[in-house]
């Protein structure tokens, strides 16, 4: 299922007498299972006008042909309609491959495949690329203090010396370091407040383009810093920019993607967050003594100001501009994004989908209050509780400790000298980088899993997975056996991005309805963002309180996570919104694979 496809979705299968049936949806009072003989023709259902909006943000793939196999765990609305109707639409689909079949050609004689079907294609993908440059800055500005931080914060590489102006090092305890590094995440937490309202007023692109103005003016802060209080607002400063760039990097990339690279699409921020901090520590190792460390810290500012030149070359969302009544604007953005594709019937779904909108915005969405509280019509206590629990649970697994002060923590474990310290590139800092590119690695192989397990399955094997290595870190650092400890941070890293690292980013767009998306995402943010500063903050302090068994409290952490996977995680895959809600309805309770609402009869969809 798609956003868009909720009101207007054909499957075009093939009866025992080569006659092809067309199944279609329908906004009925009931929803009904598709019966196990595909071949007769289902009765029409009646309709009734709409009272609920399709979401923008169903999960799901595109219906392909089975043959006379019944489709299972799909519910369908029936409506019979003839094979010519269905090949004018330009709905139709290979009975045999379960592919989009190519139309007939428009008025130049050029065929084109229906364009809701469709998969990745280069245009949307320069398009995301472009738009994910502020989710690599996001990355660098996390990873750029890795490396450096004992050159910075301690002087390792030297006495502390003045150069036109400048200290070689801004010395200062573990306890203000963790406030420096911490800062980015508060001012995520802060840009992340402002940038769903301002980019639903002016746009995504246009806000995206404003946004690297924080990153700029955080860079060159943060690179010609002379004092504790300047890195400090120049980390702050940054990231608001992150903040921003994470909101709005997702939901432009949502409203752009097609149904079958929306999964591609939905893991691609995370990736590229991994692609920036990888890249930060590439280019840390020759960077990082003093004062070049300065000259990594200003990099920020260049790939800032170049991704505002490139997004000049990219539309602006097509849902944002039907939005605003630009309809012209938008079907051209659409035609940008699905270039040698017929857009007509996805342009007419959007369309579609935000007149529903329109005629239901009588009605006023519900407060964050009455959502928390359980009193709107459907209970979505639930599923709140999920989304907020997962973007908690990203932060507190000690992930981005790794990520922020890795370098310390080896260089611990290998009890490098202060001479050692000083060499570049150290043992420490090589590892290091190795635990950047495998993460971006991880990610790449839980994109690929996601939509064949599903998302509860992955995330249960990724958090018990995480907690073990957490496990293998303590057992090795008391033992005192670097490789041990090298080795489980290398696998912690790893199964966590490869799951439960961007899970999270998934949650709020599969399982909760439009109407209150937009209040929950920003709470979502804020609560993930507070968390990381949280342990951001902490992480050093830690390090000096607990020493060996540092990692002791992120294996309970992620042992919780496994917990709540297995006994309160929703299952999104393959389902569109409405039924995710019918079937984690209520207050937060205890769930199966197969939810017993499901069992007993077909879910009511309910209003969304």
């Amino acid at each position: 299922m798609t956003p868009g496809l909720a009101d207007n979705l054909e499957t075009a299968l093939e009866t025992d007498d080569g006659a092809p049936t067309s199944i279609g949806l329908a906004i009925v009072d009931e929803p009904v299972l598709l019966p196990p003989t595909l071949g007769q023709p289902a009765p029409s259902l009646p309709t009734r006008p709409a009272t609920y909006s399709a979401s923008d943000n169903t999960a799901g793939s595109a219906p392909s042909s089975t043959g006379t196999r019944p489709i299972e765990n799909h519910y369908i609305h029936n409506t019979v309609s003839s094979s010519s109707s269905r090949r004018n639409s330009g709905n139709y689909l290979d009975s045999k491959k379960g592919k989009p079949a190519i139309l007939e050609g428009d008025e130049k004689g050029i065929s084109r495949t229906d364009s809701r079907y469709s998969r990745l294609n280069r245009s949307l993908l320069l398009c995301a690329i472009a738009v994910a440059l502020s989710s690599i800055n996001y990355g660098w500005v996390i990873g750029s203090v890795n490396i450096p931080a004992l050159v910075i914060e301690e002087c390792s590489d030297g006495p502390e010396t003045w150069t036109n102006g400048f200290p070689s090092c801004i010395p200062m305890g573990s306890i203000m370091w963790g406030l420096v590094v911490g800062l980015t995440p508060l001012g995520a937490w802060a840009g992340s407040m402002f940038s769903g309202v301002a980019a639903d007023r002016f746009g995504r692109k246009r806000i995206l383009i404003f946004n690297n103005a924080f990153f700029v003016a955080g860079a060159l802060l943060s690179s010609t810093s002379t004092s504790i209080v300047q890195l400090g607002t120049g980390r702050f400063v940054s990231g608001i920019g992150c903040g921003v760039a994470s909101n709005l990097v997702s939901t432009y990339n949502s409203e752009a993607a097609t149904v079958r690279s929306r999964g591609f699409l939905g893991g691609f921020q995370q990736l590229m967050i991994l692609v920036g901090l990888f890249l930060s520590q590439v280019v840390s190792i020759g960077l990082s003594a003093a004062p070049l460390w300065r000259v990594l810290f200003s990099i920020s500012a260049g790939l800032a100001i170049f991704q505002s030149l490139v997004l000049f070359f990219v539309p602006e969302s097509p849902k944002f501009l039907a939005k605003k009544g630009r309809m012209e604007e938008s079907q051209a953005a659409l035609q940008r994004l699905r270039t040698g594709m017929d857009i007509s019937l996805e342009f007419e779904d959007l369309v579609a989908v935000l007149d529903t909108r329109a005629a239901n915005a009588a009605t006023p969405p519900p407060t964050l209050w009455q959502v928390l509280s359980g009193k709107t019509e459907v209970d979505l206590r639930h599923l709140v509780f999920c989304v907020l629990f997962l973007m908690m649970s990203q932060q507190w697994s000690g992930a981005k400790g790794v990520m922020f002060y890795s370098t310390e923590i080896l260089s611990s474990t290998f009890h490098l000298t202060t001479s050692e310290k000083q060499h570049i590139p150290s043992i420490a800092q090589l590892l290091t980088l190795g635990i950047g590119a495998i993460g971006a690695v991880a990610v790449i192989i839980g994109m690929n899993i996601l939509d064949k397990a599903g998302r509860r399955t992955v995330l249960i094997a990724s958090s018990l997975s995480t907690s073990i290595c957490a496990a293998l870190i303590v057992v090795g650092s008391k033992l005192d056996v670097g490789p041990l400890v090298a080795t489980a941070m290398y696998l912690f890293n790893l199964v966590f991005q490869s799951g439960a690292g961007f899970i999270p980013y998934l949650s709020a767009s599969e399982l909760l309805p439009y109407n209150v998306l937009g209040s929950i995402s920003g709470l979502a943010a804020s609560v993930n963002c507070l968390t990381l500063f949280i342990v951001s903050f902490t992480f050093p302090i830690l390090d000096k309180a607990l020493g060996p068994y540092l990692f002791t409290p992120f294996i309970a952490t992620n042992f919780i996570t496994f917990l709540f996977g297995v006994f309160l995680m929703p299952e999104a895959k393959g389902k569109p919104v409405s039924q995710v809600v019918a079937e984690y309805q209520g207050p937060i309770h205890l769930v199966s694979v197969v939810s017993p609402r499901c069992l007993k009869k077909p879910p009511p969809l309910p209003v969304v």
